[in-house]
């Protein structure tokens, strides 16, 4: 399945603003089918986990506090070429930068706030998935 499956997740200051419907219809508009999702919080040890790469970075620290300030939705979707079509659905991490009609261009506070989070490879997709679900919802 390599190639049409994707992981999400609405991070806590879209869902704590009420973006997730919103989000979730966008998303399934664009042609992406829903197989796993599920609302969650993150702990610190989660987010220091699930962002670990950038561990060094200056922002790790903000980056960890902003992702545990609240409830996040994290979904598996599926659609041919899913990585690639839902990085141009969800638009740039800067929402400045993001092209009109973009989640982020709609959604996203700023750089830091920016709605939403969406896997740049496929392993990727398949790592990050298997941090939030496992059993047969995955690859």
């Amino acid at each position: 399945m390599s190639g049409q499956r994707t992981f999400t997740m609405i991070k806590p200051d879209a869902v704590q603003k009420g973006y997730t419907g919103a989000i979730l219809n966008q998303i399934t508009e664009a042609g992406f089918r829903i197989v796993a999702m599920k609302q969650t919080q993150m702990t610190t040890e989660d987010a220091q986990t699930f962002y670990a790469i950038h561990k060094e970075r200056p922002f790790f620290g903000e980056l960890v506090d902003y992702m545990t300030g609240g409830p996040i939705v994290a979904a598996i979707l599926e659609k041919d070429n899913a990585v690639e079509d839902f990085r141009a659905l969800i638009g740039a991490t800067n929402p400045e930068d993001a092209a009109e009609g973009t989640i982020r261009k709609k959604y996203a506070e700023s750089i830091s706030a920016n709605a939403i989070h969406g896997s740049d490879s496929d392993d990727n997709a398949q790592i990050e998935s298997s941090f939030h679900f496992s059993g047969r919802e995955m690859f």
